[in-house]
């Protein structure tokens, strides 16, 4: 119980949008993560750039803010692997094997 009841309390618990925000960007990551075979000629070179963008920058931030959002890391580290595979995939597909 004391478990539960930390975390309920914790700053960045589930009564907080430091719990929610990252929760819902897991559809995001799990989008990118569920989609790794992907033809390279449907990924957007744009939307995969800002997606990884995105995941590098706010790891790096969820670090830096108080209270310190693990849940933020972890997701947004997921979301810049996976996007920079697919951004990898695409700029090999691209301009790499012309």
């Amino acid at each position: 119980m004391f478990f539960i009841r930390s975390m309920a309390e914790h700053p960045a618990g589930p009564f907080t949008v430091f719990f929610w925000a990252p929760t819902s960007k897991w559809l995001l990551s799990g989008a990118n993560l569920m989609n790794l075979d992907k033809p390279t000629d449907t990924i957007s070179l744009a939307q995969t750039t800002a997606l990884t963008a995105t995941g590098v920058i706010w790891t790096r931030y969820s670090f830096v803010i108080n209270p310190i959002n693990y849940n933020l890391a972890i997701v947004n580290f997921a979301l810049g692997c996976s996007s920079g595979y697919h951004l990898a995939r695409k700029i090999k597909a691209d301009y790499l094997n012309k």
